[in-house]
């Protein structure tokens, strides 16, 4: 045990540090150092561990394959052509003799690894490769039984399936390309595996409803994995797949119609024809989502026309019963088949002409693509108002309205659909808060993404109309008109739900609108007249997250000047004014949240965190936006800038470093905005007191080596500014200039009173750039430049540090990797400069990585490459 362990281990070691992700086993390759070329060459190594799986008992030989697995997958280059093949003939050879012998197999351990191990003959070897071996033949027809009868098996071990359709689907995707003469005999064991996943999944309906198992439907995740997979090895021999679902359909269907006609039918009978039917469309979706584009032929469009025919049919006789009764996992199979129809069949991409849209017109009446988009709404119409208050089935729904919306064809067929025209008018709540229309049925948690579909569709046709876009606004002015009439009764009961509603449907409206036109209709809509209901609603509720967030995200979105859309005409004061009302909403949020001492620690902090994000958020995209000249705040007195900053740095200080980073959205905003403050605010920056600057500096410093790229980059991008603005001002310092500014002497005798935090950030990402598996070696390249000239005495000292921790004979090759590093800079930050530096550091981390490894391993660096 100890001697295999000590095997997988060595086998499993990261050789040239490429920190892969151990949870996914797709593509692995083991990058087996070329000095250990020799074991690998000699074929009893191969044999030594097939024979010591044949010998050993069963609660030892799962080490055995798992060691295996990764012999299987050692690098390409290890081998010329002539020994990969003879490698490759031996470890398939030891595949045969396993499943010639599958004693051991029913373990779940022994089974589960030895999937892996099939899946890694098609993940590192080549189908042409394959069958050039001498027993192919054979192997190939004692893999497609094993498949099969795992298939057939479906309780036993569910996770491993994986690994095996993994291989047929690679198998399946290589038959275009294979270029051998000897026939690789897909076209006989694909549709068995094909007939044997469809069929098992029928089967096993009867058996979990009847012993109460746990139905693999409800996990979303598994089915549509195999279902990716199906849909890439069904499409191979796409006539016999395409029969075979055809047959097995009409049986299903014509059983579940015949039991939906007769008096005696059980419930749990019904149950059960649902339940292979929802199969059926499942699989149905995902072969048809498995269409090539360039290998695809008017015989198999056709085909895809057959099942559409029929999937659309059985639509019509559920949906007909769902004033009485309704089956969820089906409506989710239809909704899984509607979007991959939609991705395939759907737009510019597909000819017009297509065999399929013949098969629909001849049996459905559905001439063209326009028809075909008029079920799809009217199915989603139907959704909304019988499933509406099922989440799963109502957030697929609104999400296929969502995606039919993008995109201006299909949203210009869409719009001239009496169906959508009645969506536009009927989408939201009456003048007495009495929900009526389509809106009644969609939960909240839903209602943005449904006003983003109506809000592009409206767009289509809206251009400058005004009366249009106030009509389509009517039932939420009424809304608004009733809050602001409630609110001003101190009545607070019912509007606070009312309320959450209506600035989720407007986050919608806000986001679709993206061309200046609409949303300067929208903008003159809510402002002024309904935005002190907003303000009033953060200083009701502000403990309550479930009313907040909504209205700080509607602010947020309002604010954010997406596509150039928030473009004001030079007399409008509507720029200053938007960002007043920004900047009361997070003085007014921040200072109430702050005061929430009397309630438990950990709901304060939930109920900080999810508004605070936000806060963040909002104030970046004001800052960023270019519609204020925040210039003219100052020269002016205005304190609604102040204002929001001074709040920023209050709620900043309120959360520890370590959140920052453990909180995802809170620190992606967090550090966005303060690129932008390092960016056009460093004055405020350097004005603020000492313990405010250095918890700034180790926030960044922290999130120097965060795992999240964008927030690494941000940090970078914040430093860049950072150390400029310290350089800038020390330059002048040494120069006849007039004498600097107060603030700007205590930032610069602030960061020569702590040296040390400047000096760590130098030693980050000059470690990250040599050591770490730099992703973002650009953005990293900037602030180093300008840390370098900040800390010439301390970069000399680092570079020495570095040069003697490597080995006597790559002292000199590492010093000079280090004085080529900075040949050619000089001591400026101009772009000429820093772009020089940048090149540099790219020959420098290249030089630095190839010294080491070959001082690591004692071989050519290219000998170590895949």
């Amino acid at each position: 045990m100890q001697l295999l362990k000590l095997s997988y281990n060595c086998l499993n070691y990261d050789f040239i540090g490429t920190s892969t992700d151990e949870s996914s086993d797709d593509l692995c390759t083991v990058q087996i150092p070329t000095s250990w070329r020799s074991a690998f060459l000699d074929s009893s190594t191969l044999q030594l561990f097939f024979n010591l799986y044949h010998s050993i008992p069963p609660s030892l030989s799962p080490l055995v394959l798992s060691c295996l697995v990764q012999i299987a997958s050692v690098r390409r280059s290890l081998f010329n052509n002539a020994e990969r093949a003879k490698f490759l003939s031996h470890l398939v050879d030891g595949v045969k003799r396993i499943l010639a012998n599958p004693q051991c197999l029913p373990d779940p351990n022994n089974y589960h690894e030895f999937c892996r191990l099939l899946a890694r003959l098609k993940s590192n070897y080549q189908l042409g490769e394959l069958v050039k071996v001498e027993n192919y033949p054979e192997v190939i027809r004692l893999i497609a039984n094993f498949t099969v009868t795992s298939l057939q098996h479906w309780e036993f071990a569910p996770n491993s399936v994986h690994y095996l359709l993994s291989l047929w689907q690679r198998l399946a995707a290589s038959v275009p390309y294979v270029k051998a003469t000897e026939p690789h005999l897909l076209e006989t064991y694909t549709p068995e595996v094909t007939k044997a996943y469809i069929t098992s999944r029928l089967e096993s309906v009867h058996v979990i409803l009847r012993d109460g198992l746990e139905d693999p439907l409800d996990d979303a995740g598994l089915v549509q994995q195999q279902l990716d997979q199906l849909s890439t090895i069904g499409r191979c021999e796409y006539e016999k797949t395409c029969a075979l679902l055809v047959q097995l359909f009409d049986q299903a269907a014509q059983t579940y119609q015949e039991l939906l006609q007769s008096t005696n039918s059980s419930a749990a009978d019904i149950t059960v024809q649902e339940g292979r039917l929802t199969w059926l469309v499942y699989i149905i979706g995902a072969v048809i989502g498995g269409r090539v584009s360039f290998a695809s032929t008017d015989e198999q469009d056709a085909m895809d026309g057959e099942l559409v025919c029929r999937v659309l049919q059985l639509m019509n006789l559920t949906d007909s019963r769902l004033a009485q009764a309704g089956n969820e996992r089906l409506e989710l199979a239809m909704l899984s088949f509607f979007e991959q129809f939609r991705k395939i069949y759907i737009g510019d991409q597909v000819q017009k002409s297509s065999k399929l849209y013949r098969r629909l017109s001849e049996v459905l009446g559905l001439n063209d693509e326009t028809m075909v988009l008029s079920v799809f709404i009217g199915k989603i119409i139907t959704n909304l108002k019988y499933w509406g208050q099922c989440e799963p089935i109502t957030s697929k729904t609104l999400q296929l309205l969502n995606d039919l919306s993008l995109g201006y064809p299909s949203s210009a067929k869409l719009v001239k659909l009496s169906a959508v025209q009645f969506m536009l008018n009927n989408h939201t709540v009456s003048t007495s808060l009495t929900l009526t229309g389509l809106l009644t049925y969609i939960r909240y948690t839903c209602r943005t993404t449904f006003y983003t579909a109506l809000g592009r569709l409206l767009m289509v046709d809206l251009g400058e109309d005004e009366d249009q876009f106030e009509q389509f606004m009517l039932p939420l002015t009424a809304a608004f008109e009733a809050v602001a009439q409630m609110l001003s009764t101190n009545t607070f009961n019912e509007q606070e739900r009312t309320l959450v509603g209506l600035v989720r449907d407007l986050r919608g409206i806000a986001f679709a609108f993206n061309a200046k036109t609409s949303f300067m209709m929208l903008f003159d809509w809510i402002y002024p007249a309904y935005m002190p209901i907003l303000q009033r609603a953060i200083e009701l509720w502000y403990h309550d997250p479930a009313c907040t967030t909504p209205v700080l995200k509607l602010m947020a979105e309002l604010v954010h000047n997406r596509s150039q859309r928030l473009q004001f005409d030079v007399s409008s004061p509507n720029g200053i004014l938007l960002f007043r009302e920004t900047s009361k909403m997070i003085t007014t949020y921040g200072n109430r949240i702050l005061t929430l001492g009397e309630v438990p620690k950990d709901q304060v902090y939930g109920v900080k965190l999810k508004g605070v994000s936000v806060c963040f958020a909002m104030l970046k995209a004001v800052l960023s936006g270019n519609y204020v000249n925040f210039g003219v705040f100052r020269l002016y007195g205005d304190d609604a800038l102040d204002n929001a900053l001074q709040t920023f740095i209050k709620l900043l200080l309120s959360i520890p470093h370590s959140d920052l980073l453990d909180y995802p959205k809170l620190s992606q905003s967090f550090y966005s905005l303060l690129e932008v403050l390092t960016q056009d605010h460093m004055n405020f920056i350097a004005s603020l007191e000492p313990h405010v600057v250095m918890y700034i500096l180790s926030s960044i410093s922290e999130g120097l080596t965060a795992l999240d790229t964008m927030v690494c980059t941000g940090c970078c991008s914040s430093l860049d500014h950072i150390v400029t603005y310290l350089f800038k001002q020390l330059s002048r310092s040494t120069k006849k200039r007039p004498t600097p500014m107060a603030t700007d002497d205590r930032f610069l005798h602030i960061m020569q009173q702590h040296p040390e935090m400047i000096q760590q950030m130098l030693s980050t990402v000059l470690n990250i750039i040599i050591f770490e598996d730099c992703r973002n070696q650009w953005s990293m390249s900037r602030p180093l430049l300008g840390l370098i000239l900040l800390n010439e005495k301390y970069f000399a000292d680092l570079r020495n540090s570095i040069v003697n921790s490597q080995p006597p004979e790559k002292q000199q090759a590492m010093h000079l990797c280090f004085e080529n590093l900075m040949e050619g800079i000089e001591r400026n930050l101009l772009t000429k400069n820093r772009d020089r530096f940048t090149q540099n550091l790219s020959v420098f981390r290249r030089e630095v990585n190839d010294s080491m490894k070959n001082s690591t391993y004692g071989v050519n660096s290219n000998d170590m490459m895949s």
